[in-house]
């Protein structure tokens, strides 16, 4: 794999316009990642799910180049169900950019730039990304500014993209006293990819990010999602996963309240099943006193699929008065499907009030026995049954419109 990297790279650099200083910093990644390679299971982090493992198992020969340029995008896949802005990628390409629905003196936007960040990464996907990112774009919304309509960064593959590996990465900026609703959207019709996006957000004092990740459709690539969220004071972040689509797909989150009055509210679901194996992963840190953080992910196995939920609440000597909560609560389908749980509390306050829970089951029969007797067939009590159980993590959604898209996509009519 080191000489495919080696090769790889030179024609990454070649291809993109990179100052000396950007293709240092490249190169200094690229080393980062070759002395770590993809995590396997000797990494806590990744004890669950062996990434090293499930690439060699699924994707033969990858290639970490692409010369594939942007085809003209499909507009019937886009959301009908209101106005939004638009950034759309095709393969790892940018095809185009719509913010028409803005103020355009209110909004930055920059695309194709090149890395200013000099460090060493202790995550090897993120050294990964940095060496090869194709597109990187940077979003800023200016202090006072409320976006009027949702933005959706749509990541699109078609079936010309084969065994390859795509690195993205997007940067969003909230001054102060701003709003943002963002939806990042997975349509996959390509197979046996590995799809690494990294996405950063600087969230400024009294600003609000609602953000949401929709991963839905049936595909055999493999996904890396990260994202590091620092809130300002008084800011909040929500953030809600629909994980069901991807043959493995790991959502992480580090999320960092540095100011006071911040709020961190993460909710998701993983809905599985055939061999699907889906993790979402949560790093919460309280930094400073008063800061609020809220955690529910609801998982739904089938088959042979395997679910993670690893979540972590971290506080700060210094934070004081916090308030963390965590619950995360798996269905299990059948004898065959497997779930993990691994919460976490590490506490260095007082002042403190935190929970943390981690549950699985099956479904109740006696509440299936009651939904017939009432004349539904077995499937449809189990059906309303399963989302029952998840409508509890949907209904956490704080917009009407985003919250019906989510119903629509699990098939649930008002």
């Amino acid at each position: 794999m080191i000489d495919q990297l080696k090769t790889d790279f030179d024609k990454t650099i070649t291809n993109l316009k990179l100052s000396n200083k950007g293709i240092e910093i490249r190169r200094k990644s690229l080393n980062q990642f070759s002395e770590n390679g993809f995590p396997n299971k000797r990494i806590e982090d990744w004890k669950f799910s062996d990434l090293n493992q499930i690439i060699s198992s699924n994707i033969k020969g990858l290639n970490f180049y692409s010369n594939l340029t942007s085809d003209k995008v499909d507009e019937s896949i886009f959301i009908n169900k209101f106005k939004h802005n638009k950034i759309v990628f095709i393969n790892g390409v940018i095809s185009s950019i719509d913010l028409s629905h803005e103020d355009e003196t209110k909004v930055s936007l920059s695309k194709n730039l090149d890395l200013d960040e000099d460090r060493k990464e202790v995550n090897p996907l993120i050294s990964l990304n940095n060496a090869f990112t194709s597109s990187y774009i940077r979003v800023i919304v200016h202090e006072n500014y409320s976006f009027n309509n949702p933005l959706i960064i749509y990541n699109i593959s078609n079936n010309n993209l084969k065994s390859t590996a795509l690195n993205l990465r997007t940067d969003i900026v909230l001054e102060k006293n701003t709003n943002l609703k963002l939806i990042t959207l997975f349509d996959d019709n390509s197979e046996n990819n590995f799809i690494n996006i990294i996405q950063n957000f600087d969230i400024a004092q009294d600003a609000i990010l609602k953000s949401y990740k929709i991963d839905h459709k049936k595909n055999s690539n493999i996904k890396y999602f990260y994202n590091n969220i620092n809130l300002g004071k008084n800011s909040i972040s929500e953030n809600f996963i629909f994980s069901t689509g991807s043959k493995f797909i790991k959502n992480e989150v580090n999320c960092n309240l540095n100011d006071q009055f911040s709020s961190a509210f993460i909710n998701g679901i993983i809905n599985l099943t055939d061999t699907q194996h889906h993790e979402i992963k949560t790093n919460i840190n309280h930094l400073a006193e008063n800061t609020k953080s809220y955690q529910l992910i609801k998982s739904v196995l089938n088959d042979n699929s395997k679910g993670i939920y690893q979540g972590k609440i971290f506080v700060d000597a210094k934070a004081q008065k916090t308030n963390g909560y965590q619950l995360s609560k798996a269905l299990l389908l059948n004898e065959n499907t497997e779930f993990n749980g691994k919460p976490e509390l590490e506490i260095y306050a007082d002042d403190v009030k935190c929970s943390h829970g981690s549950t699985s089951g099956n479904l109740d029969e006696d509440s299936v026995f009651y939904l017939m007797s009432r004349g539904l067939s077995r499937q449809q009590s189990k059906e309303l049954l399963i989302n029952g159980f998840l409508m509890d993590a949907v209904e956490k959604i704080t917009d009407f419109e985003i919250k019906d898209l989510i119903k629509d996509l699990m098939g649930i009519a008002e």
